[in-house]
C-alpha cells in the first residue's frame, strides 16, 4: 500500500525526499467526508491553538505501527506547502500539525492524511474527551496465545528433556512432537509477526535493528525444528522458539506501560509544580493550576505563562506564543479577545476569565516542543550503540563458527549456525533498560525531581562540571530579609513602586512587592524590561524604574554588601531596598559532596558583595562570576561544552532559559513559582535541593546497573554461544538458558535500583 502510494504521487525517492520534496497527493477522498471540519465549532473543539495564521492541531492516528509511518507523518510538509511542522507521538498514536489555517484549512489537513492512508479517529460524540485512549489489544492477544502455547509446549517436552531423547514408546514421541509442532504454528505466524514487519521495516531503510537477529533466531529455529521432527531426528527447540517470542511480546507490552505511565505522570502537576493567582473579590489567592474552573478570574503578569484558554477582561495583552509556534514576536490582543494556553504575557498585569479547562497534554507538549530542543548537543544513547553492536558480534561469530567448521567438519556447518542463532536472544539487552530507567524514574518522581525523559537520565550520569545560578537557585527570597536605605518614601512612592514591582516574577521584584503589601495596587503603562537588569513604567503619571544599579546609575558599583534594588522616580534617585540573602538549607553539605566529583562554578547576575562567603562554600578552584547577563550564562555553558565539559545547568528557569536550553542537563530549581521553563530538562522541587547530589549519583548508579546488565545478559549468551559452537546444544540448555536470563535480568535491575536508592535515602 505505501509503494502504491508513492508510486502514484511521483514520490519513489522515497528515501531521499528532503532533497527530492514529493508532490501533493491526488488519491481521491469521499466528497464532504470531512465538510464538519468546516463548522467553526467544531474547530474550536478540535484546535489547540491558533492566533488566526499559525493553526496546531492533535489527531489520533490508529494505522501508525512502524518506522516508516513516522518518516512520512513527519513529512507532511513536503507534500502540503501549508503544513509547517508535524510531531508524531508514537506511542500515542497521535500526530501535532501545525499548517498556515490561510493556506491550508483543517478540512484539507485530515483529507491529505487519509489520502496517505491514516484517516484521523475523530468521533464527534468523544469531542469533550482530553484524548482517545489507546490499547494495543493485537499484543495482549498475541501474548496471550504465545503464552498459552508455550507453556503447553513446555509441558509436551518433559518426557525429551528427561529422556535425553529416548524414548521406550516411539509412538508417544512422535504424537508429542506433532502438537508440539502444532501449538507452534499459531506462536510462529501470529504471535511473532510484529518482529518481521519491525525487521522488514528497518531492512527496507538499511537499518540493522535489534529485532532483525530476533526474526533471524525465530525463522531458524522454526525451520530447524520442523526438518528434525518430520524427518524423526529429534524434537526441535520450538519450546526456545515460544520462550523468545513470549518474553519479547511481554517485555514490549511492559515497555508500552512504563511509557503510558510515564506520559500521564509527565502533565504539569508533576513536571511544573505551580500556582496562578485568581481574584476572589478584592484579593488574590494563589491556587494549584489543577484547580482551575470555566469561570474563574486569573491575574496574569509579564512573563507568566497562560495556564488555561482565556477571554481578555482587563490590561493590553502582548502575548509571546514562542512556546507554541517557536516564533518571538508577540501577538496584541485586546479586551474581549481569546487567549490561547501556552502564550506569555509580555507587559503589565492583565486579567482573563477562564473559558475552557487546563489541558494537561497539551502543556506536556510544551515541554516538548520541538523549539526547545537542543539537537546539537544530545548524543545518541549508548543503549542503542550496544544494541547495534550485540547484532554485529552476533553475526560475526555466528560467520567464523561457519567457516571453522566449514574447514574440519561441514556436518556441523548446519547446526552450530543454527545454533548460535537460536541461543544468543537480545530480549534481555532490550528489557533491562526499560525495567532500569522505569524504575529510577519511578523513584525520582517519588523525591519531587521530574525529568523530561529516560535519556536525561544518562546525561545526568555522563556529566563532570556543575554550574549553579545564585538567586532563587542556592538562595530563598522568599525567606530573605528586606529592607530599605535612602531617601525616605512616601506612601504615594512606596504605592507606584510596589505597582511596578507586581509585574515581575524576578525574586527581588517579588520580594520588593511582598514588603509593601499594605498598598494598593495601581495601573502601570508603557511597561518595559531589560532581562537581568531592570524592569520601569508610568505609573499613576510617574515615570518609575527600579533594578540593579548600572540600571538606575550607569555604571558599576563593587562595593555593595548585599543584594539591592534600586529605585529612581521620576528621575530622582531615591534609594535602594536591600535584601539579606538567605540560603538553602543543607546547602554546604550539598556542595562539599558535589566538590568531591565535580568541577563546580557559579554565575550571579547580582553584585559581587557576597564573593568571599561564596568563595569558601564552593571552594577555591571554583570559578565564581557576578554581573552576568542571561547571554552570559549562555556563553559560558557554550565555552565549557567547546572545552568536553559535561555540563550540568541548575537555575530557577527565569533567568536562566538559554543556559539551561544548551546545557547537556539544565534543572530548573521551582518553589511553587507560577512561571514556566520549557527550556529545561528537569524540575526539583525547591524543598527538595539538598538532595540533588545523591539524585545525580542514583542517575549515575543507573547507567552502571543498565551496563552490569548488558554483561550479565552476555555471559549467558557467552554460555549458551559455547555449547551452540560446539554443536552440542541441546534443547533441555536452550529452554534453560532462555527464560534464564529475561527473569534475571528483570530481578537484576529493578532490585538493584530499589537498593541503591534506599542507601541514597530516595526509596
Amino acid at each position: 500500500m505505501v509503494y502504491d502510494i508513492l508510486n502514484q504521487n511521483n514520490l519513489c525517492t522515497y528515501y531521499t525526499i528532503s532533497e527530492n520534496p514529493g508532490i501533493t497527493q491526488k488519491d481521491e477522498v469521499r466528497k464532504n467526508k470531512f465538510s464538519f471540519l468546516d463548522d467553526a465549532q467544531v474547530q474550536a473543539i478540535l484546535i489547540q491553538f491558533t492566533d488566526g495564521t499559525n493553526t496546531r492541531v492533535l489527531f489520533y492516528l490508529p494505522q501508525m505501527h512502524c518506522s516508516s509511518c513516522i518518516w512520512l507523518l513527519e513529512n507532511l510538509h513536503k507534500i502540503n506547502a501549508g503544513i509547517k511542522s508535524a510531531i508524531v507521538d508514537f506511542p500515542k498514536r497521535e500526530i501535532s500539525i501545525d499548517f498556515n489555517s490561510k493556506e491550508c484549512s483543517l478540512k484539507e489537513v485530515a483529507e491529505l492524511l487519509t489520502a496517505i492512508g491514516y484517516e484521523p479517529h475523530i468521533n464527534l460524540s468523544d469531542l469533550n474527551e482530553k484524548e482517545v485512549k489507546y490499547t494495543n489489544r493485537s499484543r495482549i492477544f498475541k501474548l496471550g496465545i504465545a503464552g498459552f502455547c508455550f507453556g503447553n509446549i513446555m509441558m509436551l517436552s518433559f518426557p525429551e528433556y528427561f529422556s535425553s531423547g529416548i524414548y521406550d514408546e516411539r509412538g508417544f514421541r512422535d504424537l508429542f512432537s506433532y502438537l508440539i509442532l502444532g501449538l507452534s504454528l499459531p506462536v510462529f505466524f501470529y504471535s511473532a509477526s510484529e518482529f518481521y514487519i519491525s525487521a522488514w521495516k528497518g531492512l527496507k531503510h538499511r537499518f540493522l535493528n535489534i529485532d532483525a537477529p530476533i526474526v533471524l533466531a525465530i525463522v531458524i529455529t522454526f525451520i530447524r525444528s520442523v526438518i528434525e521432527i518430520l524427518n524423526g531426528t529429534g524434537s526441535g527447540y520450538l519450546d526456545s522458539m515460544s520462550g523468545i517470542v513470549f518474553f519479547m511480546l511481554a517485555g514490549r507490552i511492559f515497555q508500552d506501560r512504563v511509557q503510558s505511565s510515564i506520559a500521564f505522570d509527565r502533565d504539569y502537576k508533576s513536571y511544573f509544580p505551580i500556582a496562578v493567582a485568581v481574584k476572589n473579590g478584592d484579593k488574590e489567592e494563589s491556587i494549584p493550576v489543577s484547580k482551575l474552573k470555566v469561570g474563574d478570574r486569573l491575574v496574569i503578569r509579564h512573563n507568566e505563562l497562560i495556564p488555561a484558554d482565556s477571554i481578555l477582561f482587563y490590561g493590553k495583552a502582548s502575548i509571546d506564543y514562542s512556546f507554541v509556534t517557536g516564533e518571538s514576536l508577540p501577538v496584541p490582543k485586546g479586551i474581549g479577545e481569546i487567549i490561547y494556553a501556552g502564550g506569555k504575557q509580555m507587559g503589565t498585569a492583565i486579567e482573563m476569565e477562564v473559558v475552557k479547562e487546563v489541558s494537561q497534554s497539551y502543556l506536556t507538549q510544551l515541554w516538548n516542543n520541538e523549539a526547545f530542543h537542543n539537537d546539537n548537543e544530545k548524543q545518541q544513547s549508548f543503549i542503542h550503540q550496544l544494541s547495534k553492536s550485540f547484532t554485529l558480534i552476533l553475526f560475526s561469530i555466528a560467520a567464523l563458527v561457519s567457516i571453522y567448521w566449514w574447514i574440519y567438519d561441514p556436518s556441523k556447518i548446519i547446526n552450530s549456525l543454527t545454533a548460535i542463532l537460536i541461543v544468543a536472544c537480545p530480549c534481555s539487552l532490550l528489557l533491562s533498560a526499560t525495567f532500569t530507567n522505569g524504575n529510577i524514574i519511578r523513584i525520582f518522581n517519588k523525591n519531587k525531581f521530574y525529568i523530561k525523559n529516560a535519556t536525561v537520565i544518562e546525561a545526568l550520569a555522563n556529566a563532570n562540571t556543575i554550574v549553579f545560578d545564585k538567586t532563587g537557585t542556592i538562595t530563598k527570597s522568599e525567606s530573605s530579609k528586606l529592607q530599605y536605605e535612602g531617601i525616605e518614601l512616601s506612601n504615594f512612592q512606596k504605592q507606584i513602586i510596589r505597582s511596578l514591582a507586581a509585574q515581575s516574577t524576578h525574586p527581588l521584584s517579588k520580594a520588593v512587592f511582598n514588603e509593601l503589601s499594605q498598598f494598593p495596587l495601581l495601573t502601570c503603562t508603557h511597561f518595559s524590561e531589560s532581562t537581568g537588569l531592570g524592569i520601569q513604567a508610568f505609573v499613576a503619571g510617574s515615570e518609575v524604574k527600579m533594578g540593579s544599579y548600572i540600571f538606575i546609575h550607569g555604571h558599576y558599583k563593587s562595593d555593595d554588601t548585599a543584594s539591592k534594588v534600586y529605585i529612581q522616580v521620576d528621575g530622582k534617585k531615591l534609594g535602594c531596598f536591600v535584601l539579606k540573602n538567605k540560603y538553602r538549607e543543607g546547602l554546604s553539605g550539598l556542595i562539599a559532596n558535589l566538590r568531591k566529583k565535580y568541577s563546580i562554578a557559579l554565575l550571579s547576575g547580582d553584585n559581587d558583595a557576597e564573593k568571599k562567603y561564596l568563595q569558601n562554600l564552593l571552594g577555591n578552584d571554583a570559578e565564581i562570576l557576578f554581573y552576568q547577563t542571561p547571554q552570559d550564562k549562555l556563553n559560558y555553558i557554550a565555552l565549557l561544552q567547546k572545552k568536553g565539559k559535561k555540563v550540568i545547568m541548575i537555575g530557577d528557569g527565569l533567568n536562566d532559559a538559554g543556559a539551561l536550553r544548551i546545557s547537556n542537563a539544565g534543572i530548573a530549581v521551582n518553589d511553587n513559582s507560577n512561571n514556566f521553563s520549557p527550556a529545561c530538562d528537569a524540575v526539583l522541587n525547591g524543598a527538595e535541593f539538598s538532595k540533588l547530589a545523591n539524585l545525580i549519583s542514583y542517575a549515575k548508579e543507573g547507567k552502571s546497573i543498565i551496563v552490569g546488565s548488558f554483561v550479565l545478559s552476555i555471559l549467558y549468551n557467552f554460555v549458551g554461544i559455547s555449547f551452540a559452537a560446539q554443536g552440542n546444544l541441546s534443547p533441555l540448555i536452550a529452554a534453560i538458558l532462555m527464560p534464564a536470563s529475561s527473569i534475571s535480568i528483570l530481578i537484576f535491575t529493578v532490585g538493584l535500583s530499589a537498593l541503591f536508592a534506599k542507601i541514597r535515602g530516595l526509596s
